[in-house]
């Protein structure tokens, strides 16, 4: 492309030569020799002005392109929304949770020792058995459950494609979402269906997957009977500083949080994991991770183990 001198002295050179040609049918001084060389100059510096024209008109259509996808980039980044846990995948309202007898009706039910599940009558969070997606592991830590029934609520690790898979596999850590036991498959106490509770986009019902206890973690069952090792009674309690997993108040996500106050500090008149004397759920007060330091209360029935790496 021309530097800005060389395009002036092309044009300024066109425009001398064109007052040199003749106006009328008059021949110059020069004779008709003079009109042939002058015509081939103001040809050839006509050209040069044209082709100078055509590389500018191109590379202002270049930019303009440019601009063009920048805008779009610009327009696609600003409709999606932030990268806040609030406006992931909401959900409908939580299900009421049964309460369990008062401690005044009924006598505490009794649990023998379990390695897979602690007993909540001892004072004090219990402890968490560490998560582990080893297939025996798995079916150990969950062997008092097995099988679990269909409709029982559990946080799923769902794959990264959206293909009947194996649930099981290539998903990132963090991502877990609410999904509902549909069956176990072949009557194997380690294969179930489950169905993500939210519709896809073409509005059919959400997707199902074909899955393993390693991608499952059961959630505790609101309708167990209080000696059911599916009942929160049987669950872990927390401590404060422990980080959990917990599903995003009205979404169906789950994340990484820490617990900033257990149900036994919120409430220590109560029995921890147990229904408080008003008939009430316990709650956890927790900090989500990546979520500006906002803390929220979050019922116990949807918070587990954290089943990531720290």
């Amino acid at each position: 492309m021309l530097s800005e001198q060389d395009r002036d002295d092309t044009v300024g050179r066109v425009h001398r030569l064109l007052s040199q040609w003749p106006t009328d049918d008059t021949l110059p001084s020069e004779g008709i020799d003079g009109v042939k060389s002058l015509y081939k100059k103001l040809n050839a510096g006509l050209n040069e002005v044209k082709a100078t024209a055509q590389k500018d008109a191109e590379a202002i259509d270049d930019v303009l392109e440019r601009l063009t996808v920048l805008i779009a980039l610009r327009k696609a980044s600003e409709a999606l929304p932030p990268p806040e846990k609030r406006n992931k995948r909401p959900r409908g309202p939580s299900p009421s949770v049964p309460a369990a007898p008062p401690p005044t009706v009924a006598p505490a039910p009794s649990r023998s020792m379990s390695i897979t599940v602690p007993p909540r009558g001892s004072v004090g969070p219990q402890p968490s058995i560490p998560f582990s997606r080893e297939p025996k592991a798995r079916r150990e830590a969950l062997a008092k459950q097995l099988p679990l029934q269909e409709g029982r609520k559990v946080a799923f690790h769902p794959p990264t494609n959206t293909s009947k898979a194996d649930g099981a596999a290539s998903g990132k850590d963090e991502e877990w979402i609410l999904a509902v036991v549909t069956k176990c498959i072949n009557q194997d106490k380690n294969r179930y269906e489950v169905q993500d509770p939210e519709p896809q986009e073409d509005g059919q019902p959400g997707q199902r997957y074909n899955t393993t206890l390693r991608a499952i973690i059961p959630l505790p069952d609101p309708n167990a009977p209080p000696e059911s090792a599916a009942h929160l009674h049987a669950y872990p309690e927390f401590a404060t500083g422990a980080t959990v997993m917990a599903l995003y108040p009205d979404t169906s996500c789950f994340y990484r949080a820490e617990v900033i106050a257990s149900p036994r500090d919120l409430n220590p008149s109560g029995r921890g994991n147990g229904t408080t004397k008003q008939g009430t759920v316990p709650m956890y007060k927790l900090k989500f991770e990546d979520d500006d330091d906002q803390e929220h209360m979050v019922s116990a029935h949807w918070v587990v183990e954290w089943p990531g790496r720290d």
